[in-house]
């Protein structure tokens, strides 16, 4: 059965280069999506014109993108970028928007008091990534192929796969 891409409504530039850039520069027309207005609500077009967006040339375990916890800025891989799966990198653009939320609201982004998986900023971006994904008709397999990251161990994507309602096999139950 072939599974088809999901349309997305917004434009991802893919040829990036190690510099700082304007975010609408890189990612046309988040400003205008339901799940980013839900976000930022009135501020949207003034947040998403302002933020900035670092791409780094560092090809290393866990290096997508992230949240400056300096600024807020993004920070983003372009190798990420340039080669991984465009809606994943879609997903990681919208659950990487609530950080920057949570940062502009001064919430605690690296709590050290909390495992990655249980950490109620990490909580909060994933159920906004995968709500989305929902939107676009996402199965609960593929949200968890979305999820599954090199540095989570099973344990650990079940304990975030329980807390977000999302029905996932581990690597060692397949």
């Amino acid at each position: 059965m072939k599974v088809l891409k999901p349309q997305l409504k917004v434009k991802i530039h893919r040829n990036a280069r190690t510099m700082t850039y304007p975010f609408i520069d890189s990612f046309e027309g988040f400003e205008n999506l339901d799940v980013v207005k839900e976000i930022f609500g009135n501020e949207t077009n003034e947040v998403l014109h302002n933020l900035r967006i670092e791409f780094i040339g560092m090809r290393r375990r866990g290096g997508y993108m992230g949240v400056s916890e300096v600024d807020g800025h993004l920070v983003v891989s372009c190798h990420y970028l340039n080669t991984g799966d465009i809606v994943d990198i879609y997903l990681d653009v919208i659950h990487e928007l609530v950080h920057v939320k949570q940062f502009m609201d001064r919430k605690e982004l690296f709590d050290d008091n909390y495992s990655y998986v249980e950490r109620p900023t990490e909580i909060e971006a994933y159920e906004v990534a995968v709500k989305e994904a929902r939107n676009l008709g996402f199965s609960d397999k593929r949200i968890c192929e979305y999820l599954r990251t090199e540095w989570m161990s099973d344990e650990e994507l079940k304990c975030l796969t329980d807390r977000l309602k999302v029905k996932c096999a581990t690597r060692s139950s397949k």
